[in-house]
């Protein structure tokens, strides 16, 4: 179940909406494996050979500090929820003609250079301008993989029955956001510098990139689907992976992880955990047999994983299971927490 909001605030557009714009584009190519559809993030497309290729786009709109980690890093995860390895990257720097300095572009452009070298991808291109009406900078990147034909993985490719898996915890891009971001606002509210720092170490610890666990879960067992919860949180993401798979969806609040810095910040802002921007959380639907079995790799390689629920009958919809039990729809919005802070 979806909470009403006004049309067109910040973030994404309505499921509803966007489902009447994309009925309407055609694709008249046979080789485009997979277009676009609500929750699939990234296009396949079939070329010569064992492999397909994957292509993505995404820009940074709320994180100005780091901006080049992060435009990889969200990019990067919509590519390896595909099962693809990312290969080369693209970017479109877009700069305010009031405050950008030399050392500015210079630090977007090593971030995106460092942050790609570290996972092997080349950075082959882009454009850079100093554009107008701008009040800070914007960043959007283009990222192309390769996966093998066979071990291509669909949001849509949950089924009744699966677990659901989620690593890490929840919050941790929009806590690593707020901490850079909004610094201030937190002072005022009385947080001293050593939660700050750590809310800012949020962005490498636990980090906004899944591309370890989603390679190393691909590597090792059949994954029905993978899916990145960004703007809107784990609860758009999970509604989205339930829209591409036709399911319906069941967990457990209890077995969410909310880590305690992210737990503070919802309180003082009174930000909802489950619907704040998760990027460094990764969905993972695979036969129920074999959840604890993914659950132990991931572990065992230093991740944190929890079964949250399963798929269940689309009829049934989007439930969730409080802590004193009762069931309740899982309302989701497209408009992320966090835009109630900016």
């Amino acid at each position: 179940m979806r909470r009403n909001s006004k049309k067109f605030a910040l973030g994404k557009l309505k499921h509803e909406y966007l489902v009447k714009l994309l009925s309407n584009l055609e694709i008249n190519d046979d080789r485009v494996v997979l277009g676009s559809k609500i929750g699939e993030d990234a296009a396949v497309i079939d070329i010569p050979g064992n492999n397909y290729l994957v292509a993505k786009t995404d820009p940074i709109t709320f994180a100005t500090d780091q901006i080049g980690y992060y435009v990889v890093h969200v990019n990067v995860n919509d590519v390896v929820c595909t099962g693809a390895k990312p290969k080369w990257f693209q970017a479109t720097i877009l700069l305010p003609q009031k405050n950008t300095t030399n050392s500015l572009i210079e630090k977007i452009f090593k971030d995106i250079h460092d942050t790609c070298k570290s996972m092997g991808i080349a950075v082959i291109g882009g454009h850079t301008e100093i554009t107008p009406k701008l009040d800070r900078p914007m960043v959007i990147g283009s990222l192309l993989g390769e996966v093998e034909k066979e071990k291509l993985v669909r949001t849509s490719g949950a089924e009744l029955g699966d677990a659901i898996i989620l690593t890490k915890g929840i919050f941790i891009e929009g806590t690593s956001i707020i901490s850079r971001e909004r610094e201030s606002k937190l002072k005022e509210k009385g947080l001293n510098s050593t939660f700050i720092e750590k809310c800012k170490k949020y962005l490498y610890e636990p980090g906004i990139s899944v591309f370890k666990e989603a390679l190393l879960a691909n590597k090792s067992f059949n994954i029905k689907a993978f899916h990145d919860p960004t703007e809107g949180g784990l609860a758009t993401g999970l509604a989205e992976m339930a829209i591409a798979s036709n399911t319906g969806i069941l967990i457990e609040r209890e077995k969410v992880t909310i880590l305690p810095e992210p737990s503070i910040l919802s309180k003082i802002f009174d930000l909802e955990p489950m619907g704040t921007i998760s990027s460094g959380s990764l969905l993972i639907a695979i036969d129920d047999d074999l959840s604890q079995d993914l659950i132990d790799l991931l572990r065992n390689n230093q991740i944190n994983a929890e079964k949250i629920g399963n798929f269940i009958n689309k009829e049934k919809g989007l439930m969730i299971k409080e802590n004193d039990g009762k069931l309740n729809p899982l309302f989701y919005s497209e408009t992320d927490e966090i835009t109630k802070i900016f």
